[in-house]
C-alpha cells in the first residue's frame, strides 16, 4: 500500500479535497475511515455523505474525494487494507482553513471633541486572523489596536474613515470601515477687510470651522446688525459678509462676528478701514480694495440690496 497524500494536507474551507491511496494486487480487503467511523468499505459506501465519493481511476488507486470541505471534515483520515498475511493502516490528517470574516464592527459614530472613544472590530477565521486599523487620512499608518481600537481624548483631526482589516493568509482579507464625525466648537481662522471711500461699498469677512456648522451673527459695539438700512449679512456655510452698501465716515471701525454652535463660541474683529489703510486682520496678505469692491457689489446686485 503506498499512500500519496501528504501525512498533514492543508485546505480551504469550500474546495475539494483528494486523499490519494494505492494498493497492489495482493490486497483481499480495502476501508477509508474517518476516525473509528467507516467510509467505503471496499466500494461499498456506508457514509451519507454526498459530498464523499471514491476515486478509482485504476485497479490499483483507491483515494478517497470530499467536494466543498468544510471545519467538520478535518480530522484524521486512515486508508486501511488487509492481506493474507497482515494488515497495514497510513493515516492523512486533514486541517481545514476558513477565510478572515469580519463579523461585528462599530457603526459609525458622532462624538464630541475631547471624549474617550472604542471601536470594535471581531473577525473569526482559522488560523485566527491578525486585526489592523488605520485612518484613511493622507498617510494612513497603522494604529495601535486589534480586536478594539481606543482613543483617547480625540481630537478633530482624527475625524474621519477608520479601516478595520482581518486576514488570515487563507483568501483576500476582510475589509470593514468605521466613519468617526467629531464636533467641535467654532474656531474663526480668517478674517478680511476692504478700505473703502465714502460712498462706496464695504466688505468684511469672516471664516469659521466648526461641527456642527457654525451660525453667525454681527456686532457693532454692543449692537447686534441684521439686514437692511444700508446692511446686508450673506450666510455661505462656513463663511459670511457683511456688506456696508454706502459707506459713512460713521462706519468706519471696529466689528464683531460672532460664531456659535451647541458646542462654544468664538468671536474676532473685523476693521472697516479708511482709503489706504486696508489690513487683514488674521495677518496674511492683505486683500486688495478692487477686488472686494467687485465681490461686494457683484454679491449685492444678485440680491437687489
Amino acid at each position: 500500500m503506498k499512500v500519496i497524500s501528504p501525512e498533514v494536507q492543508v485546505i480551504a474551507e469550500h474546495t475539494g479535497s483528494e486523499i490519494r491511496c494505492y494498493v497492489d494486487d495482493k490486497v483481499s480487503r480495502v476501508a477509508w475511515l474517518n476516525r473509528s467511523n467507516i467510509i467505503f468499505a471496499g466500494r461499498d459506501k456506508w457514509s451519507l455523505d454526498p459530498r464523499v465519493e471514491l476515486v478509482t481511476k485504476g485497479q490499483l488507486e483507491y483515494s478517497l474525494r470530499i467536494q466543498k470541505v468544510d471545519v467538520y471534515d478535518e480530522g484524521q483520515y486512515t486508508c486501511s487494507i488487509q492481506t493474507k498475511e497482515l494488515s497495514r493502516t497510513s493515516q492523512v490528517f486533514l486541517i481545514v482553513q476558513v477565510p478572515a470574516n469580519i463579523y461585528k464592527v462599530s457603526e459609525d459614530i458622532t462624538i464630541n471633541e475631547g471624549s474617550n472613544v472604542t471601536l470594535t472590530c471581531l473577525a473569526s477565521g482559522r488560523p485566527d486572523p491578525m486585526i489592523t486599523w488605520r485612518l484613511l487620512n493622507p498617510s494612513a499608518e497603522p494604529l495601535d489596536g486589534e480586536e478594539y481600537l481606543d482613543i483617547s481624548g480625540i481630537t478633530r483631526t482624527q475625524a474621519g474613515r477608520y479601516e478595520c482589516k482581518a486576514s488570515n493568509d487563507v483568501a483576500s482579507p476582510d475589509v470593514k470601515y468605521v466613519n468617526v464625525i467629531v464636533n467641535y466648537a467654532p474656531f474663526i481662522k480668517d478674517t478680511k477687510s476692504s478700505d473703502p471711500q465714502v460712498g462706496r461699498m464695504g466688505v468684511l469677512q469672516c471664516e469659521a470651522s466648526a461641527i456642527p456648522k457654525p451660525e453667525f451673527k454681527w456686532y457693532r459695539d454692543d449692537k447686534r446688525l441684521s439686514n437692511g438700512q444700508g446692511i446686508s449679512i450673506q450666510m455661505m456655510g462656513s463663511r459670511t459678509l457683511l456688506l456696508v452698501s454706502n459707506v459713512t465716515e460713521e462706519d468706519y471701525g471696529n466689528y464683531t462676528c460672532v460664531a456659535t454652535n451647541r458646542l462654544g463660541i468664538h468671536n474676532a474683529s473685523v476693521f472697516l478701514y479708511r482709503p489706504g489703510t486696508a489690513n487683514n486682520i488674521s495677518g496674511a496678505v492683505a486683500v486688495s480694495q478692487s477686488l472686494w469692491l467687485l465681490l461686494g457689489s457683484l454679491t449685492c446686485l444678485l440680491l437687489k440690496c
